[in-house]
C-alpha cells in the first residue's frame, strides 16, 4: 500500500492509459478489490460484481474483441473533429496520441475488469448509484496499490459476444470497461476547472463567495462545449 492521505489520493488519481510489463500481482488485486466491494450501494443489496480478464482463455477472447470495439468508437469519435485545437504543441494533441497509444494496445493491458451490477428490479435512471461507486473505489484502490486505470466504455459494441463467452447473465448490467496496470507514466494532482464554475448555492448559476480552491491548484479549461 502506497501512503497516501485521503485527501492526496482523490486530488492526485488520474486516468492511467499507459502501462509497464510488469505484471499485477494477486495481492494487489484482491486490496483493489477488497476497497471496491466497501462502496455503498443501494438498501446496502451490494450488487456489484467484477469480471477480471487476466491469461485465461475466455480472456483472450474478450481482449480481441474490446481491442476490436476500442478501435472502432475512437475512430468514429475523431471523425467528429470535436476536440478542439490540435495543433501540434497542444494539450488536445498530446491527448490524442496519447489515446491513439491507448486503443492500439488496449487488448494487451496486464489487467480488464468488468465491473457489473446485478439488476433486482427493471432498469431504471438512477441504477448506476448502486455501481458507479464501487468503480471509483475501484480506481482509487489501485492507486493505493502502485497501480492506474481507465475507465471506458469500449464493450458496448461486442458486449454480446462478450456476455456470451462470459456467460454474464441478462440480468447483470456491464457498467464499464477498465484496464489496469502498473503506470508508465506517474500520477500526480489532476487539473480541473475552479470550482466556482460547477458549485452553485441556491440556485442555478450563482456560484457562492466560499467556492475557491485552495492555494496552488491548478486548473484546465476542460473541453470544448458546444
Amino acid at each position: 500500500m502506497n501512503e497516501l492521505s485521503f485527501i492526496e489520493g482523490l486530488t492526485t488519481t488520474r486516468t492511467i492509459r499507459r502501462y509497464l510489463d510488469t505484471p499485477v500481482t494477486n495481492d494487489q488485486l484482491a486490496m483493489m478489490m477488497h476497497i471496491a466491494t466497501r462502496a455503498p450501494s443501494g438498501s446496502n443489496r451490494q450488487p456489484f460484481r467484477f469480471v477480471v480478464l487476466r491469461n485465461g482463455d475466455n480472456a483472450s477472447q474478450v481482449r480481441k474483441l474490446l481491442g476490436e470495439g476500442a478501435n472502432e468508437v475512437w475512430q468514429a469519435k475523431k471523425s467528429k473533429n470535436e476536440f478542439g485545437d490540435a495543433s501540434p504543441t497542444s494539450r488536445t494533441a498530446r491527448m490524442l496520441a496519447s489515446m491513439d497509444h491507448y486503443v492500439a494496445t488496449f487488448a494487451s493491458a496486464p489487467v480488464i475488469v468488468l465491473p457489473c451490477m446485478v439488476r433486482y428490479r427493471e432498469p431504471t435512471p438512477t441504477e448506476g448509484a448502486s455501481i458507479y461507486p464501487a468503480v471509483q473505489n475501484l480506481l482509487l484502490g489501485a492507486r493505493a496499490v502502485g497501480l492506474g486505470g481507465a475507465l471506458t466504455m469500449f464493450h458496448r459494441t461486442r458486449e454480446t459476444e462478450i456476455r456470451s463467452l462470459l456467460a454474464i447473465p441478462d440480468d447483470a448490467f456491464i457498467a464499464a470497461t477498465i484496464t489496469l496496470g502498473v503506470p508508465a507514466g506517474r500520477h500526480g494532482p489532476v487539473r480541473r476547472k475552479p470550482i466556482g464554475q460547477s458549485v452553485y448555492e441556491d440556485g442555478w448559476d450563482a456560484s457562492p463567495d466560499w467556492a475557491v480552491d485552495p492555494e496552488g491548484t491548478r486548473f484546465t479549461a476542460g473541453p470544448r462545449q458546444k
